[in-house]
């Protein structure tokens, strides 16, 4: 497993057609599923995929979503997610999400998630295993 990474990360990917709406524009849904995918990248990029994290015995449930946007992604956008870790608390972590219509642009969506590490074997939350906390960026 490589060490955390440091830079900042993008996700990109197209805007698909079944993703816009008859206005023209992304179905607000669709900024969930980017961030989703752009959160398993994060990981995945950082060393630790969602089956390393199963086999250290823990997974993540999304417990909060804040999301405020300040424009709209359009068919043939190409759509760029910015990822950072911006809370580690002990069983908990918020990731940051700046969604734009292309790298580098200024975001038409910021978006916040917390969400909970859980043991993969039932027994509830627990703190997450080093590995984890490197993977999301954590230094200590």
């Amino acid at each position: 497993m490589m060490g955390p990474v440091t830079d900042a990360f993008t996700y990109t990917v197209p805007v698909r057609y079944l993703e816009v709406d008859q206005q023209g524009v992304v179905f607000n849904m669709w900024y969930l599923a980017y961030m989703d995918e752009a959160f398993g990248a994060f990981l995945t990029r950082n060393g630790m995929s969602f089956d390393d994290m199963i086999a250290a015995g823990v997974d993540v449930q999304l417990v909060h979503t804040e999301l405020d946007w300040s424009g709209s992604l359009r068919w043939g956008d190409d759509v760029a997610v910015e990822v950072e870790l911006i809370k580690l608390g002990r069983t908990s972590f918020t990731m940051e999400f700046r969604v734009s219509n292309r790298v580098g642009a200024p975001p038409v969506l910021v978006g916040h998630t917390v969400y909970v590490v859980i043991a993969t074997d039932g027994s509830g939350k627990r703190e997450p295993p080093a590995e984890f906390r490197a993977a999301l960026g954590d230094v200590r």
